[in-house]
């Protein structure tokens, strides 16, 4: 069984539900708008362009805005466009976000001509 694993099932199911009612070819803010009412529907809390400090030594050395929070425990990373060629650089992103804060778990969701989703797990105990 994955970390949250339960609330990650429902996020990828609000994505393709997203992913297969719109397709390919929208800007990201589209998706990450559709989202939101996807996950109100299935009674998931989140918040949009949710700000998250980075820090280094305990000391806050910038902020960086988190696409999608969900339930205060799932960081949702939304790329949109010619995506499928190479995500490698968004993955590292997503994790670079997770090893700079307290969140564990963030789901990389790309709407592209083909639908993906990558699970990024950074547990605590290795920051």
């Amino acid at each position: 069984m994955y970390l949250h694993q339960e609330l990650t099932d429902k996020i990828i199911s609000c994505y393709y539900a997203v992913y297969n009612k719109l397709g390919f070819g929208f800007l990201e803010k589209v998706y990450e708008n559709s989202m939101m009412i996807e996950l109100r529907k299935n009674g998931l809390q989140a918040v949009q362009q949710k700000p998250i400090n980075v820090l280094y030594d305990e000391e806050d050395v910038g902020n960086y805005f988190a696409d999608i929070l969900v339930e205060d425990k799932v960081i949702l990373e939304l790329k949109a466009g010619n995506v499928s060629d190479s995500h490698e650089d968004f993955e590292l992103q997503l994790t670079n976000y997770l090893k700079a804060t307290n969140y564990e778990l963030g789901l990389l969701l790309l709407f592209g001509k083909r639908p993906l989703v990558k699970r990024k797990i950074f547990t605590n105990d290795l920051k």
